[in-house]
């Protein structure tokens, strides 16, 4: 194989018609446009990629993106899978910001649901009117202390956080397998892997009437602020921001990137945790095998979608939700497979890396260089 530097002739003899150009600054008007126009560009592959399956693009893409919002009860679908996403999507939003690299809130997710689950099984009916806090608090507990192991071995070992809490992902999916197919099982379930139901004084109420979305959106906006006014007004944010843009910087201002770390994943796995709660407590109501279809690395897209933003996380949560409803109506109604949901997502993220790449670049004509005249050439 060429060394890379020897590649670069090799690129110019190609004659493109454009070419890269990097920017003096990047572009502010690129870091806006950038997610809608990756949503745009997802949108339009959807229409094609319905052509090429043997549907009619309109009648699909009034399936999937209009049909599953047509009702009261549509929204509320909406807004409950936009929940967990944008919990999830919040604390992931907070951590890479701080160049903490936390990739396994599918986990954290995992573990808040055992532990809320858990004191909402054995002590839920004890609990009194403190039984929707106590849960909600032993969620968020859940996901930390997950969270805390890679923590752990990135700030005393330097550990890579991204592997650590990737793995951790697998081993608390089968801890909670375990526990509904083993201890915690219900002995009047007729043997479905599930536990007993929560009691009612631990459920999350609902907000609207006739549908499954609860407080748990509520919980989430307010999530949303709390984490707007932390990342602009408080000094722990302007610390975690320094310590993500400059690490040098932050390291010669006294800034402790141990601290920095474990405030990231703390925040990033309690996030999951409460998530995983709030599905546990609220439109599953018990323990079961899985909690969720994948809430935590769908949050990732969400984050970035919504440029690490508070706002932006909200507005690509309710995007993401809708690609899951989508999914689920076209299944149905067009004998789609399972993975088109999946085809979006993935889609969204490729096009939004895309337009990534503009805000620090921009395209102009590539100008030839004029021909060489031949050697020894000569008049008759």
């Amino acid at each position: 194989m060429p060394p890379r530097g020897s590649l670069v002739p090799v690129f110019d003899q190609l004659h493109w018609p454009l070419r890269l150009e990097r920017r003096q600054k990047p572009s502010a008007a690129m870091r806006i446009c950038s997610s809608p126009l990756a949503a745009l560009a997802m949108l339009a592959t959807g229409l094609l990629v319905f052509a090429a399956l043997g549907k009619d693009p309109v009648a699909a893409f009034r399936v999937f993106f209009v049909e599953p919002l047509n009702s009261t009860y549509g929204v509320g679908e909406l807004l409950l899978k936009a929940t967990p996403l944008m919990l999830c999507a919040l604390g992931l939003a907070v951590s890479y910001r701080a160049n903490v690299w936390n990739i396994g809130a599918e986990g954290q997710l995992t573990l808040g649901a055992i532990t809320g689950g858990g004191v909402g099984l054995f002590f839920g009916p004890a609990l009194g009117h403190w039984g929707q806090p106590a849960v909600l608090s032993a969620g968020v507990l859940g996901g930390m202390a997950w969270a805390a192991i890679p923590a752990l071995l990135r700030s005393r070992f330097r550990t890579s956080e991204i592997f650590v809490s990737l793995m951790l992902v697998y081993i608390a999916q089968l801890l909670l397998s375990y526990l509904v197919h083993g201890p915690w099982r219900d002995p009047a379930g007729q043997n479905f892997p599930q536990s007993q139901p929560l009691s009612d004084s631990v459920l999350l109420p609902s907000l609207l009437q006739g549908t499954r979305v609860n407080v748990g959106f509520i919980i989430a906006l307010v999530l949303a602020l709390l984490s707007w006014w932390f990342g602009t007004t408080t000094a722990a944010g302007f610390r975690m921001r320094v310590g993500g843009l400059a690490p040098a910087a932050a390291a010669y201002a006294g800034i402790s990137e141990r601290r920095n770390i474990w405030l990231a994943m703390m925040i990033s796995g309690g996030a999951a945790g409460l998530a995983g709660v709030c599905e546990v407590a609220g439109p599953i109501g018990m323990l079961q095998p899985v909690v969720s279809p994948g809430y935590g690395f769908a949050a990732i897209i969400v984050a970035f979608v919504g440029r690490l933003h508070p706002l932006g996380v909200v507005l690509a949560s309710l995007l993401m939700s809708a690609l899951y409803l989508g999914g689920e109506s076209a299944q149905m109604e067009l004998q789609l497979p399972a993975s088109v949901s999946g085809l979006f997502q993935g889609g969204l993220l490729f096009y939004l890396l895309a337009a990534e790449l503009f805000i620090g670049f921009r395209l102009r004509r590539a100008h030839r260089l004029p021909s060489a005249a031949p050697a020894g050439g000569g008049g008759a």
